[in-house]
């Protein structure tokens, strides 16, 4: 095949005959000869009912060999024309398999297969009931037991937990557990969210008080509910909580705010299990038969063990449980890291009279906003993506094309551009004594965010504070704490009223300890990273996050988070194998993670 002479239309209407082709005839070998010898296959549920990458061939003919049987594909076609980029050609299908209907995007290099993502998008039979399908609200007409809305809705919740177990309980009512909740409301699952806050959106509101998103708004839509146009571009704190509760209002969730998970057993004889909460002061046994923990993407939060951390006489406490900067004016603040939180409450502090020092004991990636949003997110999150046609279904599709094993080569090159652009801001914070890094690979803030959750600064202002030594730096490990001082190893003393311990937080599935057992903890392994054998994230290498929306070692427990836009794209996914194992549809999961890291 000569390329010169195929429109790019054409190339791809000649790969997918073939590929339908051999799908059709039950030939995994022929299917795998379309991929290159890095071709790489994303699967999004469609046909693993996981999610799942395979690599060159081999991985497409043993992925196939498994799994063709069951999922039966077919229907495959253009959804429009492709378009070629540099030698590349890009097409967006639509296919179907026995299950359901998905949609497809496929990179070709040199006539053969680079990339292809498939993605299961709705079950046949269980819809969500959408435009032309969406309920009606009210029949018409007159009926002496009608029941109106409010009354059907009290009842509903009423009974849900109590005369009726909810098929999914969903603990963790942040931004994750209400996403999640959403989609399978819209799906019809009965589902239940624990929450030991209050209010939905508290544990936004409980956090310091500067605290705002750093990722701009076109990145932050809910499912179904995007912001208004005229919602800032950096959401504050208070005002995405208040954001979170009308959501779940209005989506009619049932939120059960105020309640805490106290224990949970699996019964893998009933398949299900039973799920202590405490809820007003008294303890009730809930029955669900999926447990989905939806805590971000961190466990407990990490409190490192100092010698003399308990003879410090002043005040301490992790980042996580900082009230805001108002009661420290005039007092000395040693803020122990150098990621966003550290950066965030040394600033606030700094503003409100402090004397602060930061800590930095290892690298951190640095990226100012603006540049973030021009250049990183630019291209598919913003409102010059938005008036281009990119909406944000297609953007999240766009993001999830790329497999993880070839994000650091399509990253690096942009933060070559972010250095060249930003030299002097890089060079200014380094004669301070800042400690930089884009990643050991050079791939850069959103790599090092799927390795290990943290290491990174998106910079709306502390940065100016730690090159100007307005906030002082000092770099290197801590060795002790005395009665009103943190002493480093080179025995530099730092005086202090107040320690911040913003040292992050450890794996989720950390929480499986205390919750379920020690045993069930090990054996579902750590949560997060893909095994890129970098710090923080060891090998060897996996491809996928770690136990995030997908099946996990432990039967029926499921793990959702992330940002938020990961909460909304991966939440349909993990709401339609939900969805799938309500309805009793058979989902034969193709390559269960290993475990190899327990902790």
């Amino acid at each position: 095949m000569t390329r010169a002479a195929t429109s790019p239309a054409t190339e791809v209407d000649r790969w997918l005959a073939r590929f339908s082709e051999a799908l059709a005839g039950g030939d995994p070998g022929a299917a795998s000869e379309l991929f290159g010898d890095d071709g790489l296959w994303r699967d999004l549920v469609a046909f693993t009912w996981n999610i799942k990458t395979v690599e060159g061939p081999g991985g497409v003919r043993d992925l196939l060999e498994h799994t063709l049987a069951a999922t039966r594909p077919g229907g495959w076609r253009t959804t429009e024309a492709p378009t070629e980029d540099d030698g590349v050609v890009s097409a967006w299908l639509a296919f179907e398999t026995r299950a359901g209907r998905g949609y497809a995007h496929l990179r070709l290099k040199d006539g053969r297969a680079w990339t292809l993502v498939t993605a299961l998008h709705e079950l046949k039979g269980h819809e969500e009931p959408l435009r032309g399908g969406r309920p009606r609200g009210v029949e018409h007409g007159a009926d002496p037991a009608r029941e109106t809305w409010l009354e059907a809705r009290r009842r509903e919740a009423s009974a849900l937990g109590r005369e009726i177990q909810p098929e999914v309980l969903i603990v963790g009512g942040g931004q994750g557990g209400i996403a999640l909740g959403a989609r399978l409301r819209q799906l019809g699952v009965p589902a239940i969210i624990v929450e030991r806050n209050a209010r939905p959106g508290d544990s936004w509101r409980r956090r310091y008080k500067s605290l705002c998103l750093h990722d701009p708004v076109w990145y932050d839509h809910l499912p179904y509910l995007p912001f208004p146009d005229h919602w800032p571009v950096f959401s504050p704190k208070d005002k995405l909580g208040d954001w979170l509760e009308m959501y779940a209002r209005v989506m009619e969730l049932t939120y059960w705010g105020s309640t805490e998970a106290r224990s949970a057993r699996y019964d893998e004889e009933a398949g299900a299990w039973t799920v202590v909460v405490e809820r007003a002061g008294a303890e009730l046994a809930l029955r669900p038969r999926q447990l989905v923990i939806a805590m971000g993407i961190s466990g407990l939060p990490h409190v490192p063990d100092f010698p003399g951390m308990d003879v410090f006489r002043g005040e301490q406490h992790h980042s996580s449980a900082h009230p805001g900067p108002d009661a420290y004016a005039g007092r000395r603040v040693v803020v122990i890291g150098s990621n966003n939180s550290a950066h965030d409450i040394a600033a606030a502090l700094w503003e409100h009279g402090a004397e602060v020092t930061m800590v930095q004991r290892s690298s951190t990636c640095v990226i100012r906003s603006e540049t973030l949003m021009e250049l990183g997110l630019g291209p598919l999150y913003s409102q010059e993506a938005v008036d281009a046609g990119i909406t944000t279904e297609r953007a999240d599709a766009l993001l999830a094309s790329l497999p993880y094993r070839i994000l650091p080569e399509v990253q690096i090159p942009v933060y070559e551009r972010i250095r060249e652009r930003d030299a002097a801001f890089y060079r200014r914070l380094e004669e301070a004594g800042f400690l930089l890094d884009f990643g050991e690979d050079g791939s850069g803030l959103h790599v090092k965010y799927l390795r290990r959750g943290s290491g990174y600064y998106i910079d709306v202002g502390a940065s100016e504070l730690v090159a100007d030594g307005r906030v002082a730096l000092q770099t290197g490990q801590v060795d002790h704490l005395t009665e009103d001082a943190v002493i480093m190893e080179d025995g530099a003393a730092l005086p202090a009223d107040l320690v911040v311990y913003a040292t992050g937080f450890d794996s989720m599935n950390g929480r499986l300890v205390d919750l379920i057992s020690r045993e069930t903890a090990d054996r579902v392994g750590k949560v997060w990273g893909y095994g890129s054998g970098t710090a923080k994230d060891p090998g060897p290498w996996e491809g996928e996050q770690r136990n995030m929306w997908k099946p996990t070692r432990q039967p029926a427990l499921w793990f959702h988070g992330g940002n938020l836009q990961q909460s909304r794209h991966y939440s349909r996914f993990l709401a339609l194998q939900l969805k799938a194992r309500a309805e009793g549809i058979d989902t034969p999961v193709y390559g269960l993670q290993e475990v190899h890291h327990p902790s």
